[in-house]
């Protein structure tokens, strides 16, 4: 009898994922990606999380987003939030944890294994949390760099850490490419060929949730 396939979730932090590939010095192909972890067993959900600055004419972000909305991913977004600190200065708050922690406490009942795409030590208490509930996590980040893109409480709470450098061959960019290719300069797949992504992955259309990322931690 063989063994039950294991149910899978994947929660992308995109600015840490995004930082930490650039410490490395690679780009993630997130087509590669999404296939990368298909493989591995029954991938229920792919979240992608980042804020955007919504009063800006054009953001680089956009694209990528809608191209990870029609090809597998679940993008979840909300608005930046701009403040003046104490000292006079205007900063950018956009902090996306909440929201992925939210969407993995309601998820943990029905996967097996969460997949963490990030090194934010403020999530230690998030894995810690889904772990009580049954779930296997794996961290994904890097101890290569100086220092480390990942909080040493939060490699230790894992059941698995996955050092993304381990993945480069398998998730990043082909280097041979005449020119670099990013997801957003990809053709997106048209409304009416979303039959042809895996049901489980196909979602309708939702709005973006509002709030806002904090780009200083």
């Amino acid at each position: 009898m063989s063994a039950p396939v294991e149910k899978t979730a994947l929660f992308i932090d995109g600015a840490n994922l995004y930082a930490t590939a650039k410490s490395l010095g690679f780009d993630i192909d997130y087509k590669r990606l999404l296939r990368e972890f298909q493989s591995r067993g029954n991938l229920l959900r792919a979240f992608y999380y980042t804020a955007v600055i919504e009063d800006q004419e054009y953001s680089s972000i956009r694209p990528l987003i809608d191209w990870l909305d029609y090809n597998g991913y679940t993008v979840v977004t909300k608005a930046t939030k701009e403040f003046v600190d104490q000292t006079g200065r205007r900063k950018i708050k956009g902090n996306m944890d909440i929201e992925l922690a939210v969407d993995a406490m309601e998820l943990a009942p029905n996967i097996d294994h969460m997949v963490l795409f990030s090194g934010d030590g403020d999530f230690r208490s998030l894995v810690e949390a889904v772990q009580r509930r049954g779930v296997r996590v794996t961290v994904v980040s890097t101890i290569t760099t100086q220092p480390p893109m990942v909080a040493d409480e939060l490699r230790r709470q894992a059941d698995v850490f996955l050092d993304i450098s381990e993945l480069q061959s398998k998730v990043g960019r082909d280097p041979s490419e005449r020119a670099p290719r990013d997801p957003m300069r990809e053709p997106r797949e048209p409304r009416g060929e979303r039959a042809h992504t895996p049901q489980f992955l196909q979602r309708s259309p939702a709005p973006q949730r509002a709030g806002g990322d904090d780009f200083e931690d």
